[in-house]
């Protein structure tokens, strides 16, 4: 029962984190603190064409499928310990017996059992009460969100408070899920030594009452006493002596985990590597030992059981022989009556012991449902933790490629600054190169026109000068030409 009520307040605890969770995503869309989980759904909307609201409704689904079918297996594993209850209180409380004091005991630590129950199942539900009145404030504020740092600093102080919570309360549930475990590891080991010491006394003492049955009835039958047991059972306790019990030597935890891993692969080799995953601890001839215990303890307990059942058939027979035997001595009154009163009394001494075995298997059944029930959340937690390590991983993943990516866009940008800042100095250069050269092209071109000038002031100087020269020879040269004439004319 106390196994039940944790795994029940573990799912709780589940779905109020998933609530938390849903709150949390609410406030990253309303004030864009959820950039990240946005990129992840349009990257899968993207890839593998599925829309963000699609995949928000598919992990409804998905959640509100789990939850059903965890409210179902504990709906039935609720009916189960009730109707255990029930047949228990039949058996034991409404039958008079000569066991009325431990009867008594049973009852007085019962109802401590129940009211530690009560107790414990109000201050969880007062807890998770707590959390979900805190939900549902987030959840009412989120209605009405203020893009204000104060509103924004509140809602990180309500979502760090119910987190606080969910996480106190899961690591107090844990702890408590852990020493439910060892007392029931601790319990079964007891129940398996009484088990042995239960059949190893009904052997023993079937075969003494019969050797009774025999000597009052004046019938030869074979005689069994605790000292002359089957064969197979004799051999099957020795070697469970000689080797360590029904662990082979090793612990609880080891052996259990050799045991799963083996059936879980069929007895098929292929199982030794998984086993050493598992238990470090141990090396490969260790567990290769272990299996060779483990093969011959099988067939041992098997032929201990064909044995045990071969023998209750001859019980049985001779006890079907021993009744007609007693048919026939029916004329004898006295021997009757004393027949008659033995068989009442071992009749109602073995009634109890059937009642006793059968609520003692009952007890068996409800705790095995118990542990597959919890098999099977831990087995859930294991694949939510391999999925949240998986989401991690391609988060940091995308974070790296983002980085890289912005990285690279930097430094082409750098590239493109440098580029542009070489062009701009290497375009400044050429134009003050060529500003220099067409300055000197000026001055080249200004030198050889002052050349020029200075030529052609040479050259109409000299002309001038030559012009005065003829004027004066022609000065000179006049008179003598105008005498000469003047002369001939006359």
């Amino acid at each position: 029962m106390a196994a039940l009520t944790t795994v029940v307040v573990a799912a709780a605890a589940t779905a109020v984190a998933g609530a938390v969770a849903g709150a949390g995503a609410a406030t990253g869309s309303g004030m864009g603190a959820a950039a990240v989980p946005q990129q992840n759904d349009s990257s899968l909307g993207t890839s593998g064409g599925i829309r963000p609201f699609q995949l928000q409704n598919w992990k409804q689904k998905v959640n509100r499928t789990k939850k059903a079918e965890f409210i179902r297996t504990a709906e039935k594993l609720k009916n189960q310990v009730i109707n255990i209850e029930k047949d228990k209180r039949s058996h034991f409380y409404n039958q008079k017996c000569d066991f009325r004091s431990e009867q008594n005991m049973l009852e007085e630590l019962e109802n401590k059992l129940i009211n530690s129950r009560k107790t414990e199942r109000a201050k969880i539900q007062q807890q998770l009460a707590k959390i979900h009145n805190n939900v549902k404030k987030l959840q009412h504020q989120l209605k009405d969100v203020k893009p204000t740092p104060d509103f924004v600093e509140k809602l990180r102080e309500m979502m760090e408070e119910i987190e606080n919570a969910i996480n106190t309360f899961k690591e107090e549930q844990r702890l408590m899920y852990e020493e439910l475990i060892k007392e029931e590891k601790t319990t079964n080991n007891e129940l398996s030594a009484i088990s042995r010491k239960i059949d190893t006394w009904a052997l023993g003492h079937s075969g003494a009452e019969r050797a009774c049955r025999a000597a009052s009835g004046k019938v030869p039958v074979d005689k069994m006493t605790p000292g002359t047991l089957p064969e197979e059972v004799v051999d099957f306790e020795n070697f469970l002596q000689q080797t360590g019990g029904r662990q082979g030597g090793w612990d609880d935890y080891d052996h259990q985990n050799f045991v799963k891993v083996r059936n879980k692969h069929k007895g098929k080799p292929a199982f030794m590597g998984e086993v050493l995953e598992n238990l470090p601890a141990r090396t490969q001839d260790e567990v290769q030992q272990h299996e060779k215990w483990y093969q011959t303890f099988l067939a041992l307990e098997e032929r201990k059981k064909e044995s045990i059942q071969n023998w209750k058939t001859k019980k049985q027979q001779k006890k079907e022989e021993i009744f007609k035997l007693k048919e026939k001595a029916e004329n004898i009154s006295l021997l009757f009556h004393n027949k008659k009163d033995n068989q009442k009394r071992k009749e109602e001494q073995r009634k109890k012991q059937k009642l006793a075995v059968e609520a003692w298997k009952k007890q068996k059944s409800i705790e095995m449902s118990v542990r597959r029930a919890s098999q099977v959340k831990e087995e859930e937690e294991e694949k939510e933790k391999k999925r949240q390590k998986e989401h991690q991983r391609q988060f940091k993943l995308k974070l790296l490629l983002e980085s890289y990516t912005q990285q690279k866009k930097e430094q082409e940008e750098f590239l493109r600054l440098e580029k542009e800042i070489r062009e701009k100095t290497e375009k400044a250069e050429k134009r003050k190169m060529a500003a220099e050269e067409i300055s000197r092209f000026q001055e080249r071109d200004l030198h050889k026109l002052e050349l020029k000038i200075l030529d052609r002031q040479s050259k109409e100087e000299e002309k001038a000068e030559k012009q005065r020269r003829l004027a004066k020879l022609k000065e000179k040269v006049l008179p003598a030409e105008i005498s000469l004439f003047l002369l001939l004319l006359s």
